[in-house]
């Protein structure tokens, strides 16, 4: 199991790591979120862009049927998508 450092490292920018590594325990749950679907795609051996991650944690919301699991997952892609560059 990846840890968290080397999760992050594995981000194609560091505004959304930055952020993360900021906030402390503040968004404990987020990043909680965030390194499984990481490890998600490179468990897959996918390539880890702004669009997988967004897309994974698009299907974990849909995928969920816990109102609060589904709150602390929309609020990771919130996260996501407002700290992170169109993918190239």
């Amino acid at each position: 199991m990846l840890e968290k450092s080397k999760i992050y490292a594995e981000l194609p920018d560091t505004a959304l790591t930055d952020y993360f590594r900021n906030a402390g325990d503040m968004l404990a749950e987020e990043a909680k979120i965030l390194g499984a679907v990481i490890r998600e795609i490179l468990a897959a051996d996918e390539s880890l862009t702004h669009k997988a991650i967004i897309l994974r944690l698009i299907s974990a919301i849909e995928s969920t049927n816990d109102v609060v699991k589904g709150d602390v997952i929309r609020k990771t892609l919130e996260i996501v998508v407002d700290h992170t560059m169109d993918d190239i």
